[in-house]
């Protein structure tokens, strides 16, 4: 009876693991040492789960991903779901195009499914259970800065989804990354901060840096070609550059130790893949790495073909015999030119006085002989009210009329305004866009505790379809087979960028909030003294005192009257 009992619990357990659906966790660390002596850190951790929340499915079982974020994609219709917590600007001209951009502060866009009826409010009731889960100010987003685009963040995922009345995007610029939103996007990990890659990323090191970027994505995606099944996508990403001359004491030597106090020992036991790539197309004329590998992995990023070392964790013979990995990448030489973006963009405020100013967003084509398009996404707050007849936009000196405008105007505490245009930018050009604005005034319960320091206004956004360093090389000189050099390359002719640029910091008419303390202060003392002096004469009764003699003509009127003499 026993061994029949042991025998089905068996069957159980193995039944029920069958029916299990399959997920898979990887990690890995991208550093590109920069031409300005700086160092780029990227983490990646990816969280594949075979499993459908879509059909209303009830998963209870939860192995590698997160189940907090399960049950949020459940509740909530989520179909794709992309949130970054930045702490810095990324300076694209320095260092280059990072591979997971950002803006400063905190952003948020999410695709619902097409069953949400109320898109509203689920999406409030979702940055406020993302605000918990994150530890961050999200619950501040409502209706005064969400936008809903027509054209920019299509989805990444499966599904070419065009309705945009399911789409919500909502920046908070002013909001702060530090420790309580750290934690919490580790603990999301399988390995947590215990084991793995995730061992590095310690707090004090890591806010101790230029730059500072923490992100999750959810997306669906395929598991084969046909697309017969489906998985959901977790990754999470952590981007951060440290600074030649605050972290390294303006040596050009770098190591894991030297960036994040720490060490590697080991793999996370639950990653079927770990590895580190080191950037070392400059190699070796720029630096050297240490320990060297055999292991080259070379991969078209962003546009330009990259040669990486690959260290993998999972192989014991990488730690060596100290069991312990600490990567040194000592600089040789400073010299040599970083290839500049195609793409950048900037933004700044004009104008004087308190009333009116204009807003300025430069786009900059750096290709010497190729022009593409890129749209532009700018969300403005409902105190900055836009003259939209006055918007232009000039390449070269030129009008340079945008082939697709869509402006949705403010209302007054409660939607911002909206814009999008497909502009075309010439080679090797700046094309500017102007538009003048009102700065409104405020009711005086609406400002902030510090309202001379100004209103942040989030980052525009420029996506576009690059066309690929690889693809723009026309140098006829260099030996290659006569086939590759007719036709431009295929799959790497263009790729996908997209440029935040610099938050605007504006100064709106406000009041001089220490006049009510003043008040308060004159009022109070003209009160105390008015009215105390005639509550006085009005209540106090006078009597007429006689003084009080001297010592002397005491002692006198005593030996008088021992004397039988009146006294004095």
């Amino acid at each position: 009876m026993a061994g029949q009992k042991l025998c089905v619990c068996v069957c159980v357990c193995v039944c029920v693991w069958a029916v299990c659906p399959k997920d898979d966790f990887q990690e890995e660390l991208v550093i590109r040492p920069l031409h300005s002596g700086d160092i780029y850190a990227s983490f990646q951790f990816r969280t594949v789960w075979e499993t459908d929340f879509t059909r209303g499915n009830k998963v209870s079982h939860y192995r590698l991903f997160p189940k907090s974020l399960g049950q949020v994609i459940s509740k909530f219709s989520v179909r794709e779901l992309h949130i970054s917590f930045t702490q810095g600007y990324w300076r694209t001209m320095q260092w280059g195009q990072p591979f997971q951009p950002a803006p400063p502060g905190a952003e948020l866009w999410v695709w619902f499914q097409d069953s949400v009826t109320d898109v509203d409010s689920t999406w409030k009731e979702l940055t406020n259970v993302l605000s918990g889960i994150f530890c961050a100010s999200l619950n501040f987003i409502d209706s005064t800065n969400t936008v809903q685009p027509s054209a920019s963040f299509k989805p990444l995922g499966i599904g070419n989804v065009t309705d945009h009345r399911f789409l919500r995007y909502a920046t908070l610029p002013r909001e702060i990354v530090c420790t309580e939103n750290l934690t919490p996007w580790k603990k999301l990990l399988p390995c947590g901060s215990k084991a793995g890659l995730a061992v590095l990323l310690k707090s004090e090191k890591l806010f101790h840096s230029s730059f500072h970027s923490q992100a999750v994505h959810i997306r669906p995606m395929c598991q084969d070609w046909e697309c017969k099944t489906t998985s959901w996508e977790l990754r999470q990403t952590l981007n951060v550059v440290f600074d030649l001359h605050t972290s390294a004491q303006g040596k050009r030597e770098w190591s894991l130790f030297k960036m994040f106090s720490r060490t590697l020992t080991e793999a996370c036991p639950l990653a079927s893949s770990s590895k580190i790539y080191i950037d070392i197309t400059d190699n070796p004329e720029q630096f050297e790495v240490s320990p060297a590998t055999p292991l080259l992995s070379q991969a078209s990023v962003l546009g330009d073909r990259r040669t990486f070392s690959v260290y993998d964790l999972t192989q014991q013979i990488t730690f060596g015999t100290v069991r312990s990995l600490n990567l040194l990448i000592r600089w040789k030489s400073s010299e040599g030119d970083m290839l500049r973006p195609l793409l950048h963009g900037e933004r700044y405020v004009a104008g004087y006085g308190l009333q009116t100013g204009e807003i300025h967003t430069l786009m900059y084509n750096y290709h010497p002989y190729r022009s593409f398009p890129v749209l532009l996404l700018d969300s403005v707050p409902w105190y900055l009210r836009l003259y939209i007849h006055t918007l232009t936009v000039t390449s070269k000196g030129k009008d340079n009329k945008p082939s697709y405008i869509h402006y949705q105007p403010s209302k007054d505490r409660v939607r911002p305004h909206l814009l999008e245009m497909l502009v075309q930018l010439p080679p090797n050009s700046v094309t500017e866009v102007t538009v003048q604005f009102e700065r409104a005034l405020l009711k005086w319960t609406e400002y902030t505790p510090d309202p001379n320091h100004g209103f942040y206004v989030g980052s525009s956004v420029i996506s576009s379809l690059v066309p690929s360093i690889v693809a723009m090389d026309t140098n006829s000189t260099r030996e290659r087979p006569l086939f590759s050099s007719f036709f431009p390359c295929k799959e790497e002719s263009s790729y996908f960028v997209r440029v935040y640029t610099e938050p605007l910091l504006v100064n709106l008419p406000t009041p001089d909030f220490s006049m009510p303390y003043n008040v308060i202060c004159l009022t109070c003392t003209v009160v105390a003294v008015g009215y105390g002096s005639l509550y006085n004469l009005l209540t106090r009764s006078f009597q007429i005192e006689e003084p009080n003699p001297g010592l002397a003509k005491r002692i006198a009127n005593v030996i008088r009257k021992m004397r039988g003499v009146p006294p004095l």
